[in-house]
Protein backbone atom coordinates (compact mmCIF):
# COMPACT_ATOMS: atom_id res chain seq x y z
CA UNK A 1 0.00 0.00 0.00
CA UNK A 2 1.19 3.52 -0.92
CA UNK A 3 2.27 5.26 2.19
CA UNK A 4 1.11 8.37 0.49
CA UNK A 5 -2.01 6.99 1.30
CA UNK A 6 -1.98 8.22 4.81
CA UNK A 7 -2.06 11.78 3.89
CA UNK A 8 -5.36 11.86 1.81
CA UNK A 9 -6.77 9.47 5.33
CA UNK A 10 -6.03 12.71 7.53
CA UNK A 11 -9.08 14.69 8.38
CA UNK A 12 -7.12 18.15 8.18
CA UNK A 13 -6.15 17.92 4.85
CA UNK A 14 -8.10 19.86 3.09
CA UNK A 15 -10.20 21.70 5.75
CA UNK A 16 -13.27 24.05 4.57
CA UNK A 17 -14.77 25.81 7.21
CA UNK A 18 -18.25 26.51 7.23
CA UNK A 19 -21.51 27.15 9.51
CA UNK A 20 -21.78 23.20 10.08
CA UNK A 21 -17.84 22.88 10.49
CA UNK A 22 -17.67 20.02 7.70
CA UNK A 23 -14.32 18.53 6.99
CA UNK A 24 -13.84 17.14 3.27
CA UNK A 25 -10.91 15.74 1.15
CA UNK A 26 -9.59 17.53 -1.67
CA UNK A 27 -10.42 15.31 -4.96
CA UNK A 28 -8.85 16.54 -7.96
CA UNK A 29 -11.71 17.70 -10.35
CA UNK A 30 -9.06 18.13 -13.04
CA UNK A 31 -8.90 16.20 -16.19
CA UNK A 32 -6.60 13.63 -16.62
CA UNK A 33 -4.83 14.99 -19.70
CA UNK A 34 -4.45 18.56 -18.65
CA UNK A 35 -2.69 17.28 -15.22
CA UNK A 36 -0.50 14.97 -17.49
CA UNK A 37 0.24 17.59 -19.70
CA UNK A 38 1.38 20.39 -16.74
CA UNK A 39 3.48 18.15 -14.98
CA UNK A 40 5.03 17.50 -18.39
CA UNK A 41 5.46 21.08 -18.92
CA UNK A 42 6.98 21.54 -15.39
CA UNK A 43 9.24 18.55 -16.04
CA UNK A 44 10.13 20.22 -19.04
CA UNK A 45 10.97 23.87 -17.14
CA UNK A 46 13.02 22.06 -14.84
CA UNK A 47 15.27 20.27 -17.15
CA UNK A 48 16.13 23.39 -19.23
CA UNK A 49 16.53 25.37 -15.70
CA UNK A 50 18.99 22.58 -14.67
CA UNK A 51 20.81 22.88 -18.23
CA UNK A 52 21.59 26.45 -18.11
CA UNK A 53 23.11 26.29 -14.66
CA UNK A 54 24.87 23.70 -15.30
CA UNK A 55 26.12 25.81 -18.29
CA UNK A 56 26.95 28.68 -16.03
CA UNK A 57 28.91 26.00 -13.96
CA UNK A 58 32.99 26.20 -14.53
CA UNK A 59 34.89 22.83 -12.22
CA UNK A 60 37.93 25.55 -11.98
CA UNK A 61 36.02 27.40 -10.17
CA UNK A 62 33.74 24.69 -7.92
CA UNK A 63 38.23 23.23 -7.16
CA UNK A 64 38.90 26.87 -6.21
CA UNK A 65 35.98 27.56 -3.58
CA UNK A 66 36.78 23.93 -2.66
CA UNK A 67 40.46 24.13 -1.69
CA UNK A 68 39.15 27.68 0.40
CA UNK A 69 36.02 26.45 1.53
CA UNK A 70 35.09 29.11 4.40
CA UNK A 71 33.08 31.09 2.51
CA UNK A 72 31.07 28.05 0.89
CA UNK A 73 30.72 25.76 4.14
CA UNK A 74 29.16 28.64 5.39
CA UNK A 75 27.05 29.65 2.42
CA UNK A 76 25.99 25.55 2.12
CA UNK A 77 25.18 25.77 5.96
CA UNK A 78 23.21 28.69 5.66
CA UNK A 79 20.95 27.14 3.04
CA UNK A 80 20.27 23.74 4.77
CA UNK A 81 19.99 25.28 8.38
CA UNK A 82 18.13 28.59 7.77
CA UNK A 83 15.68 28.05 5.53
CA UNK A 84 14.35 24.08 6.80
CA UNK A 85 14.07 25.61 10.48
CA UNK A 86 12.17 28.88 8.96
CA UNK A 87 9.97 26.31 7.49
CA UNK A 88 9.13 24.03 10.34
CA UNK A 89 9.00 27.15 12.58
CA UNK A 90 6.42 29.01 10.61
CA UNK A 91 4.35 25.85 9.60
CA UNK A 92 4.21 25.32 13.98
CA UNK A 93 3.15 28.71 13.75
CA UNK A 94 0.65 28.83 11.61
CA UNK A 95 -0.64 25.12 12.37
CA UNK A 96 -1.09 23.74 9.27
CA UNK A 97 -2.71 20.92 8.35
CA UNK A 98 0.06 18.25 7.96
CA UNK A 99 0.04 17.87 4.02
CA UNK A 100 0.51 21.40 3.85
CA UNK A 101 3.31 21.91 6.60
CA UNK A 102 4.87 18.89 4.29
CA UNK A 103 4.39 21.24 1.12
CA UNK A 104 6.32 24.14 3.14
CA UNK A 105 8.97 22.15 4.08
CA UNK A 106 9.90 20.73 0.65
CA UNK A 107 10.11 24.12 -0.45
CA UNK A 108 12.55 25.43 2.47
CA UNK A 109 14.36 22.45 1.98
CA UNK A 110 15.56 23.21 -1.62
CA UNK A 111 18.71 23.76 -3.15
CA UNK A 112 19.08 27.74 -4.46
CA UNK A 113 18.34 28.43 -8.28
CA UNK A 114 19.66 30.18 -11.05
CA UNK A 115 17.39 33.23 -10.23
CA UNK A 116 20.19 33.47 -7.09
CA UNK A 117 22.47 33.34 -9.25
CA UNK A 118 21.07 36.83 -11.15
CA UNK A 119 20.33 38.71 -7.72
CA UNK A 120 23.93 38.93 -6.97
CA UNK A 121 24.95 40.19 -9.81
CA UNK A 122 22.66 43.19 -9.46
CA UNK A 123 23.74 43.46 -5.67
CA UNK A 124 27.54 43.13 -7.28
CA UNK A 125 28.39 40.32 -5.20
CA UNK A 126 30.74 36.96 -5.98
CA UNK A 127 29.35 35.45 -9.03
CA UNK A 128 31.84 32.66 -8.37
CA UNK A 129 30.45 32.18 -5.20
CA UNK A 130 27.28 32.37 -6.20
CA UNK A 131 27.43 30.02 -8.89
CA UNK A 132 29.21 27.39 -7.13
CA UNK A 133 26.78 27.57 -3.65
CA UNK A 134 24.22 27.31 -6.57
CA UNK A 135 25.67 24.16 -7.95
CA UNK A 136 26.61 22.25 -4.75
CA UNK A 137 23.89 23.17 -2.58
CA UNK A 138 21.61 21.25 -6.05
CA UNK A 139 24.10 18.72 -5.85
CA UNK A 140 23.94 18.17 -2.40
CA UNK A 141 19.91 18.36 -2.12
CA UNK A 142 20.19 14.80 -3.42
CA UNK A 143 20.95 13.40 0.16
CA UNK A 144 19.97 16.71 1.71
CA UNK A 145 16.52 17.22 1.29
CA UNK A 146 14.99 13.05 2.25
CA UNK A 147 17.43 13.68 5.49
CA UNK A 148 15.68 17.43 6.25
CA UNK A 149 12.85 16.44 5.61
CA UNK A 150 12.91 13.18 7.89
CA UNK A 151 14.26 14.97 10.71
CA UNK A 152 11.42 17.92 10.47
CA UNK A 153 8.35 15.47 9.90
CA UNK A 154 9.00 14.19 13.28
CA UNK A 155 7.16 17.03 14.06
CA UNK A 156 3.94 15.77 12.44
CA UNK A 157 3.16 12.56 13.52
CA UNK A 158 0.37 11.72 10.69
CA UNK A 159 3.14 12.32 8.09
CA UNK A 160 6.01 10.70 9.70
CA UNK A 161 6.17 7.29 7.61
CA UNK A 162 4.07 8.71 4.82
CA UNK A 163 6.70 11.45 2.55
CA UNK A 164 7.59 9.43 -0.24
CA UNK A 165 11.51 9.92 -0.09
CA UNK A 166 12.15 7.25 -2.76
CA UNK A 167 10.00 9.18 -4.94
CA UNK A 168 11.72 12.66 -3.95
CA UNK A 169 15.59 11.09 -4.41
CA UNK A 170 14.53 9.51 -7.84
CA UNK A 171 13.29 13.18 -8.60
CA UNK A 172 16.06 15.00 -7.81
CA UNK A 173 18.56 12.03 -9.81
CA UNK A 174 16.76 12.70 -12.91
CA UNK A 175 17.22 16.54 -12.02
CA UNK A 176 20.63 16.11 -11.81
CA UNK A 177 21.45 14.56 -14.67
CA UNK A 178 20.51 17.71 -17.10
CA UNK A 179 22.76 19.83 -14.52
CA UNK A 180 25.79 17.48 -15.47
CA UNK A 181 24.66 17.91 -18.90
CA UNK A 182 24.85 21.60 -19.02
CA UNK A 183 28.51 21.33 -16.64
CA UNK A 184 29.40 18.73 -19.70
CA UNK A 185 28.84 21.43 -22.37
CA UNK A 186 30.61 24.31 -20.49
CA UNK A 187 33.83 22.18 -19.71
CA UNK A 188 34.34 20.69 -23.26
CA UNK A 189 31.92 23.07 -25.69
CA UNK A 190 32.49 26.18 -23.96
CA UNK A 191 31.59 28.42 -27.03
CA UNK A 192 27.90 27.00 -27.01
CA UNK A 193 26.92 27.75 -23.02
CA UNK A 194 26.47 31.13 -23.40
CA UNK A 195 24.14 30.63 -26.20
CA UNK A 196 22.11 27.74 -24.42
CA UNK A 197 21.54 29.76 -21.60
CA UNK A 198 19.92 32.41 -23.64
CA UNK A 199 17.69 30.43 -25.74
CA UNK A 200 16.93 28.19 -22.43
CA UNK A 201 15.58 31.30 -20.72
CA UNK A 202 13.47 32.11 -23.76
CA UNK A 203 11.87 28.61 -23.58
CA UNK A 204 11.43 28.27 -20.21
CA UNK A 205 9.27 31.59 -20.20
CA UNK A 206 7.34 30.47 -22.81
CA UNK A 207 6.57 26.95 -21.10
CA UNK A 208 5.63 28.67 -17.60
CA UNK A 209 2.97 30.88 -19.36
CA UNK A 210 1.91 27.59 -20.71
CA UNK A 211 2.18 25.79 -17.33
CA UNK A 212 -0.16 29.16 -15.89
CA UNK A 213 -2.89 28.48 -18.30
CA UNK A 214 -3.09 25.14 -18.04
CA UNK A 215 -3.57 25.56 -14.57
CA UNK A 216 -6.05 28.30 -14.68
CA UNK A 217 -7.93 25.46 -17.26
CA UNK A 218 -7.56 22.83 -15.02
CA UNK A 219 -7.75 24.13 -11.50
CA UNK A 220 -8.33 27.57 -11.52
CA UNK A 221 -11.15 27.80 -9.00
CA UNK A 222 -8.94 25.90 -6.64
CA UNK A 223 -6.57 28.06 -6.41
CA UNK A 224 -7.94 30.07 -3.73
CA UNK A 225 -6.85 27.36 -1.32
CA UNK A 226 -3.23 28.51 -2.30
CA UNK A 227 -4.00 32.44 -1.93
CA UNK A 228 -5.11 31.94 1.61
CA UNK A 229 -4.05 34.60 4.11
CA UNK A 230 -2.10 32.14 5.59
CA UNK A 231 0.07 30.77 3.00
CA UNK A 232 0.70 34.12 1.83
CA UNK A 233 2.03 35.32 4.88
CA UNK A 234 4.39 32.26 4.52
CA UNK A 235 4.79 33.14 1.15
CA UNK A 236 6.20 36.31 2.35
CA UNK A 237 8.14 35.42 5.08
CA UNK A 238 10.04 32.90 4.42
CA UNK A 239 12.75 34.46 1.45
CA UNK A 240 12.52 37.66 3.69
CA UNK A 241 13.76 35.75 6.21
CA UNK A 242 16.24 34.14 3.85
CA UNK A 243 17.70 37.07 2.75
CA UNK A 244 18.10 38.80 6.59
CA UNK A 245 19.35 35.62 8.09
CA UNK A 246 21.52 34.75 5.21
CA UNK A 247 23.50 38.25 5.77
CA UNK A 248 23.69 37.91 9.59
CA UNK A 249 25.23 34.81 9.44
CA UNK A 250 27.62 35.91 6.74
CA UNK A 251 28.73 38.75 8.94
CA UNK A 252 28.92 36.21 12.30
CA UNK A 253 31.44 34.70 10.61
CA UNK A 254 33.17 37.77 9.11
CA UNK A 255 33.04 37.19 5.79
CA UNK A 256 33.15 40.18 3.52
CA UNK A 257 30.30 42.62 2.18
CA UNK A 258 30.44 41.16 -1.02
CA UNK A 259 30.64 37.91 0.54
CA UNK A 260 27.46 38.67 2.41
CA UNK A 261 25.08 39.77 -0.06
CA UNK A 262 26.19 36.56 -2.19
CA UNK A 263 24.80 34.37 1.09
CA UNK A 264 22.22 36.45 1.51
CA UNK A 265 20.17 36.04 -1.77
CA UNK A 266 21.41 32.33 -1.78
CA UNK A 267 19.65 31.84 0.87
CA UNK A 268 16.83 33.50 0.49
CA UNK A 269 16.28 32.36 -3.10
CA UNK A 270 14.85 28.39 -3.53
CA UNK A 271 14.62 26.71 -6.60
CA UNK A 272 10.70 27.01 -7.19
CA UNK A 273 10.56 25.28 -10.24
CA UNK A 274 12.39 21.83 -8.58
CA UNK A 275 9.99 21.83 -5.75
CA UNK A 276 7.02 22.23 -7.92
CA UNK A 277 8.69 19.13 -9.67
CA UNK A 278 8.62 17.56 -6.90
CA UNK A 279 5.48 18.35 -5.48
CA UNK A 280 3.93 16.96 -8.78
CA UNK A 281 6.22 13.76 -9.65
CA UNK A 282 6.58 12.68 -5.68
CA UNK A 283 3.03 13.33 -4.82
CA UNK A 284 -0.26 11.89 -5.94
CA UNK A 285 -2.77 15.13 -7.45
CA UNK A 286 -5.29 13.43 -4.46
CA UNK A 287 -2.57 14.28 -1.84
CA UNK A 288 -1.45 17.58 -3.24
CA UNK A 289 -4.02 19.28 -4.55
CA UNK A 290 -3.56 22.76 -6.20
CA UNK A 291 -0.92 23.18 -3.51
CA UNK A 292 2.16 22.33 -6.01
CA UNK A 293 1.42 25.99 -7.25
CA UNK A 294 2.30 27.59 -3.60
CA UNK A 295 6.33 27.58 -5.11
CA UNK A 296 4.87 29.91 -7.71
CA UNK A 297 3.57 32.09 -5.40
CA UNK A 298 7.06 32.13 -2.90
CA UNK A 299 8.26 32.68 -6.02
CA UNK A 300 6.39 36.11 -6.48
CA UNK A 301 7.33 37.44 -2.80
CA UNK A 302 11.13 35.88 -3.98
CA UNK A 303 11.36 38.17 -7.06
CA UNK A 304 9.45 41.30 -5.12
CA UNK A 305 11.36 41.29 -1.86
CA UNK A 306 14.82 40.64 -4.17
CA UNK A 307 13.68 43.47 -6.27
CA UNK A 308 13.47 45.89 -3.31
CA UNK A 309 16.64 44.71 -1.53
CA UNK A 310 18.45 45.58 -5.00
CA UNK A 311 16.98 49.12 -4.84
CA UNK A 312 17.48 50.21 -1.10
CA UNK A 313 21.31 49.03 -2.24
CA UNK A 314 21.44 50.91 -5.57
CA UNK A 315 20.23 54.05 -3.56
CA UNK A 316 22.71 53.64 -0.75
CA UNK A 317 25.59 53.25 -3.34
CA UNK A 318 24.13 56.32 -4.99
CA UNK A 319 24.45 58.48 -1.70
CA UNK A 320 27.43 57.22 -0.96
CA UNK A 321 29.17 58.35 -4.58
CA UNK A 322 27.70 61.74 -4.14
CA UNK A 323 28.97 61.77 0.02
CA UNK A 324 32.35 61.23 -1.27
CA UNK A 325 31.94 63.58 -4.65
CA UNK A 326 31.02 66.57 -1.94
CA UNK A 327 33.52 65.30 0.13
CA UNK A 328 36.43 65.52 -2.89
CA UNK A 329 35.72 68.66 -3.18
CA UNK A 330 35.47 70.55 -0.10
Amino acid sequence: MNNTANLTSHQDLWRNVTAANTTWVYRPAVNSAISNATSVVVIIIVFITMISLGCTTEVSKIKYHLMKPKGLAIAVVAQYVIMPLTAFCLAKGFQFSDITAVVVLVCGCCPGGTLSNTMTLALKGDMNLSIVMTSCSTLLTMGMMPLLLYLYCQGFPSVRNAVPYVQIILSLVLILVPCGIGILINTYRPQYSKRITKVGIIIMLIFTVETLILTAIGIGRYVLTVLSPSLLAIAGLMPLIGYCFGYIFSAIFRLSHREGRTVSMETGCQNAPLCTTILKVAFPDEVVGPLYLFPTVYLVFQLLEAAMIIMLFWCYQRFRRKEKGYGDQS
